[in-house]
């Protein structure tokens, strides 16, 4: 077990798996977050039941940062390993003929997105055990949409948000069809499922940008 746990193909396997978690997630995130734009209302009662559900609160959410952690961390390990086994160095590099930029900077894209969340868990986690547990608020359900809206006032970190999206969209064009690649899936299904990741690296983050931008070209007046 330990040699299993030490392996190359163990570490790929909890890389891919822990991604393919976070890439569910994401889908659920965006899900929420759209109803902002679409229905202020049903984005508020949503909140309210994430913020204060015990099943999302004691179980679920610390499920999703030990994912988040696992994930950057194997990546940061697998990527160390690698610069190690590169005995033989390019004599001239060759761009995309060695291999797309993509996939030779996950590491790169990796790390600005877990920067990313770092502000986003400040802007909002973070917030949000303030609001409940040290400044210890009664509970306003229509609090939600107002708190959204307000982050996205600034340009800077409605632009913040944007590239760091885009980023998020190349991390996902690699790494979540390599997800399915390391768990050794490859049968009559895979150029499908390559599609589908194509189009969900790409729609996501696009669904995100858009709703940041929105609620910076629609701020609430007072």
């Amino acid at each position: 077990m330990s040699s299993l746990i030490k392996s190359s193909i163990a570490r790929k396997l909890v890389m891919a798996l822990s991604g393919l978690f976070l890439v569910l997630f994401l889908a659920l995130h965006v899900t929420i977050n759209l109803t902002s734009v679409i229905s202020p209302d049903t984005f508020n009662q949503w909140s309210h039941f994430m913020g204060y559900n015990g099943l999302v609160q004691y179980i679920m959410q610390p499920v999703l940062i030990i994912g988040v952690i696992v994930h950057f961390v194997m990546g940061i390990v697998l990527e160390f390993q690698n610069m190690q086994a590169r005995s033989i160095k390019y004599t001239k590099f060759k761009g995309a003929a060695n291999a797309p930029w993509v996939s030779r900077n996950m590491i790169i894209t990796g790390l600005v997105v877990l920067a990313f969340l770092g502000l986003h868990f400040y802007d909002f986690w973070i917030h949000e055990m303030t609001y409940k547990y040290i400044e210890a608020n009664p509970e306003d359900p229509t609090r939600y949409y107002t708190e959204t809206v307000e982050k996205f006032a600034p340009m800077w970190r409605t632009l913040l948000y944007v590239v760091s999206f885009g980023l998020l969209s190349l991390h996902l064009w690699h790494g979540f069809a390599s997800s399915f690649q390391s768990m050794g899936l490859n049968n009559k299904y895979t150029p499908s499922i390559k599609s589908f990741t194509k189009i969900y690296a790409v729609v996501i983050p696009l669904v995100f940008v858009f709703i940041a931008i929105y609620h910076h070209l629609n701020p609430i007046t007072h």
